[in-house]
């Protein structure tokens, strides 16, 4: 994935960034119908489904379905554990090889027919899925990062979902690569660039400290995700139906 550098580079935002004194909002009407819509299928859309794209993708929305279902009496660490397995199961694929493109932000119900993703296709499927089963967004962020691996020298476009307990909590992550959900301060591999869920973008200069700079609207591809998720398109990806 390739990672906007959409502001200020004097900027260093802190992966630990407590939400206090800016909590967010909770995403649109709009975003929550539309996502709610999604994942309530009927026996007919699942067959047309099955027919269209196989009937593993058929058993993988069936398996969706069923998380969304089953676990909305669970504490809040428990969902974050059955939304992360059960995400962490499907493949992964760079937007180039699957979607064709360079940079392809799929709905969380493209990539669960399409069966593979790349890291912003997992973040943002977690995401909305523990908004549907009821975490609120304002403990929610989807947080661009830099990977180290090998060494400070390699460094790699990432993508990740935070949650926080309390505002003031270090937040646990969510993430496609070390599939263990751990706080942020035992993830010195990632280095943060900025975090923004369904109605603002945040940046930090130091530890504890943040401020809103933008919306989510500012995002081109988020913009367009939502459109998408509003529609129930789903786009064509390389060798489908094969």
């Amino acid at each position: 994935m390739k990672t906007p550098p959409p502001y200020s580079k004097k900027t260093k935002p802190s992966l630990f960034l407590p939400k206090s004194g800016y909590l967010l909002l909770t995403l649109t009407l709009l975003s929550l119908f539309c996502f709610a819509w999604a994942v309530d299928f009927t026996q007919s859309y699942l067959n047309e489904i099955g027919k269209n794209y196989g009937e593993y993708a058929k058993r993988r929305l069936i398996g969706w379905q069923k998380l969304t279902t089953e676990n909305k009496n669970l504490d809040e660490k428990k969902k974050l554990e059955a939304v992360n397995t059960y995400f962490n199961l499907l493949e992964y694929a760079k937007d180039i090889n699957h979607w064709g493109i360079d940079d392809y932000w799929a709905t969380p119900l493209e990539f669960i027919v399409s069966g593979a993703g790349d890291c912003e296709d997992f973040a943002v499927a977690k995401y909305f899925t523990l908004l549907e089963l009821g975490v609120p967004d304002e403990k929610l962020l989807i947080m661009y990062v830099k990977l180290k691996q090998y060494s400070e020298v390699y460094n790699q476009a990432h993508m990740v979902l935070l949650y926080y307990e309390t505002p003031q909590s270090v937040p646990l992550v969510l993430d496609n690569i070390n599939k263990e959900i751990l706080p942020a301060d035992q993830r010195q591999d990632l280095k943060p660039i900025y975090g923004f869920n369904g109605t603002g973008l945040w940046q930090a200069k130091e530890l504890g400290k943040g401020n809103k700079i933008g919306n989510a609207s500012d995002l081109k591809r988020w913009v367009d995700l939502e459109q998408r998720m509003k529609s129930g398109k789903i786009s064509k990806w390389k060798g489908q139906g094969l």
